[in-house]
């Protein structure tokens, strides 16, 4: 099995090193209120302006921090820290903070972002304050949510809510309750899931997703009997769709590369609910095969093109690393 090695966290953080800082070209979501808010996106946030986009800056930074955390000896660590010394000034944070006041930013990178925010407040605890500020808007969210969001990409309700309630176990109880209170309501009754993906430009699978959710909120017997009423047939490769890896037919497609983060994230997935059942569960065999099939299926292909160049290393990181350390 593919392990995380320090040579292999070096490849990492020298890709995203790479692009954290790289502004342009850049993706924006924002909101103008009037001709004075066209402004630069280094203007705009003046930590998270490389990465193509904002979200991807974000969790750019939680793999370089969590990287720095599991190899702290490693060669790149003292170009992270001080890269982070000069970036993460209480100015720049006050700033970033700030733009969440604007009139049209009440969802600004809703809920993704927000998730990968508390993820990077975690590893970075100068950002906690911040991190509440997201919190806060996510509990408003959640509760005022009728239906779940069930989609492979950034709207991804379930998605969000396994960063978050990581975050939110030792600090924040009302996050946490509403979290697990909301994936009880949306998801526990589901059965006999159809599986009818992926979509083209997914790069989480809807299916395992809310299946990896449920295995961080539910207690382990109570998972696992969700489990064999949601994919009753998987044991005996059905349905199909989930342990087989998607094919990206154009890596300079930011769209079509989404698949490869797919094949990267349904390896997380497999890997979480494999752990999260009991020894000698019949899934626990398919499920160390999509994982290695999956992860083999990504691994390969995390640069070579900006269009997953500058995000594809997070979800490896995850994908090694599952389960967390704590």
């Amino acid at each position: 099995m593919m392990q995380l090695t320090e040579d292999l966290a070096a490849r990492f953080a020298a890709l995203t090193l790479g692009h954290v800082t790289r502004e342009f070209p850049h993706k924006l979501d924002h909101v103008l209120d009037g001709h004075k808010d066209a402004q630069r996106p280094r203007d705009l946030h003046p930590i998270f302006y490389g990465s193509f986009d904002w979200h991807s800056c974000v969790h750019g930074w939680w793999q370089l921090m969590r990287l720095c955390r599991l190899f702290p000896n490693a060669g790149f660590v003292d170009d992270v820290k001080m890269l982070r010394d000069r970036l993460f000034t209480p100015e720049n944070i006050a700033a970033e903070r700030a733009y969440l006041s604007r009139p049209h930013a009440a969802a600004f990178e809703r809920p993704y972002g927000w998730a990968w925010l508390m993820a990077l407040s975690g590893e970075m605890p100068a950002l906690e304050t911040f991190a509440r500020d997201f919190a806060a808007l996510m509990v408003s969210y959640l509760g005022r949510m009728t239906y779940p969001i069930r989609t492979g990409t950034h709207f991804s309700s379930a998605f969000a809510m396994i960063l978050a309630h990581r975050w939110a176990e030792s600090r924040d109880p009302a996050l946490s309750a509403v979290i697990e209170r909301r994936a009880r309501i949306w998801f526990l009754n589901d059965r006999d899931c159809q599986a009818w993906e992926p979509e083209g430009d997914a790069f989480l699978s809807p299916a395992l997703i809310e299946a990896a959710l449920l295995s961080q909120i539910l207690p382990g017997p109570e998972f696992e009997r969700w489990f064999d009423r949601f994919l009753p047939r998987i044991s005996t490769g059905t349905p199909a769709t989930l342990l087989t890896p998607a094919i990206v037919s154009d890596r300079s497609d930011g769209k079509i590369a989404h698949l490869d983060g797919l094949n990267l994230s349904r390896a997380w997935c497999w890997r979480l609910i494999g752990r999260a059942l009991p020894d000698g569960h019949a899934v626990q065999a398919v499920a160390a095969a999509a994982y290695r099939d999956h992860l083999n299926a990504g691994l390969p292909h995390i640069a070579g093109d900006y269009a997953g160049e500058h995000w594809l290393a997070t979800f490896a990181l995850l994908a090694l690393e599952a389960p967390r350390t704590a």
